[in-house]
């Protein structure tokens, strides 16, 4: 049986240090991210671990949840790794559970090949052969917003891509305080981060 995890690579025209701070932050992470509208992170646990809760919200109902990352690390060789798990009560979501990884994988060039690897458990049943895809296409179009604002350059209003951008075929924070980060609005960048395997 075909591995249903989704798994997206994108190639980010960025070194790894820019690459971490993006995903690493809720602040930046709601930015690009569309899975999340609004992220509160919580204090570390003594091992390290950081906990936080989360909304996605629409216009007919918002979903809460609270997750954990777990795992965070830069080697010496430039990669990094970073996991996460979250989950929700609510019967309304499509996911009860999830978990997955970002790995962060320097280039030659300087450039960054930004691997997402994700699962979930489906709180609709059979309605997952729907939402799964959904999400796919929704973890590749998140990668790409998020390599369309670093290609740009800080200066640049997210969503405006530059001509110069690439990127390759195809979930952790660390975060200080605990004020709530809410997503800047949406960015339109050409869709480039596919996904590493048909749904």
């Amino acid at each position: 049986m075909a591995s249903r995890r989704i798994s997206v690579e994108t190639l980010i025209d960025a070194d790894v240090e820019a690459v971490w701070a993006a995903t690493q932050d809720p602040r930046q992470h709601v930015r690009w991210d569309v899975r999340f509208s609004e992220i509160v992170p919580e204090p570390a646990d003594t091992d390290g671990a950081a906990r936080f809760t989360y909304v996605r919200r629409s216009a007919l109902h918002d979903v809460h949840g609270t997750g954990i990352s777990i795992g965070e690390r830069l080697r010496d060789d430039g990669t990094g790794t970073s996991a996460l798990r979250f989950a929700t009560g609510d019967r309304l979501s499509p996911i009860r559970t999830g978990r997955g990884y970002w790995r962060y994988v320097p280039t030659d060039d300087g450039r960054t090949r930004f691997i997402t690897g994700y699962d979930h458990d489906s709180g609709w049943g059979q309605l997952d052969l729907v939402v799964r895809p959904l999400l796919g296409w929704a973890t590749a179009w998140s990668s790409d917003r998020l390599r369309v604002w670093l290609e740009g350059g800080p200066n640049r209003r997210p969503g405006r891509s530059p001509a110069s951008s690439r990127c390759g075929a195809g979930t952790g924070h660390g975060p200080p305080g605990r004020a709530a980060h809410r997503s800047a609005g949406p960015v339109e960048p050409t869709p480039c981060g596919t996904p590493r395997r048909p749904w």
